[in-house]
C-alpha cells in the first residue's frame, strides 16, 4: 500500500465509527422516545452522517492532492 493509502484508512475507519455511533444512539432514542420527536430523532443523524461523509470526502481529496498535512498552512 502506497504512502497515501495508509493516509486514507484513519478518516475512514473515523467517519464510519461516528456514523454507527449516530445511528445506535439516536437508534436507541427514537425506540424510547413517543410521538413527533421520532421523526426530528431521525433527521438529525442522518444530516450527522450526511455531514461526515462530506468531511471524509474532501479530506480524501486533500490527501491525493498532498496536502496530508492541512496545519502547516496556519
Amino acid at each position: 500500500m502506497n504512502d497515501h493509502g495508509k493516509k486514507k484508512i484513519a478518516p475512514i475507519v473515523v467517519t464510519v465509527v461516528m456514523i454507527l455511533y449516530f445511528v445506535l444512539y439516536f437508534g436507541v432514542l427514537v425506540a424510547v422516545v413517543p410521538g413527533i420527536m421520532k421523526l426530528l430523532l431521525g433527521i438529525i443523524p442522518l444530516l450527522l452522517g450526511c455531514c461526515m461523509l462530506y468531511v471524509c470526502i474532501q479530506r480524501l481529496k486533500e490527501i491525493d492532492g498532498g496536502e496530508e498535512d492541512d496545519l502547516s498552512k496556519y
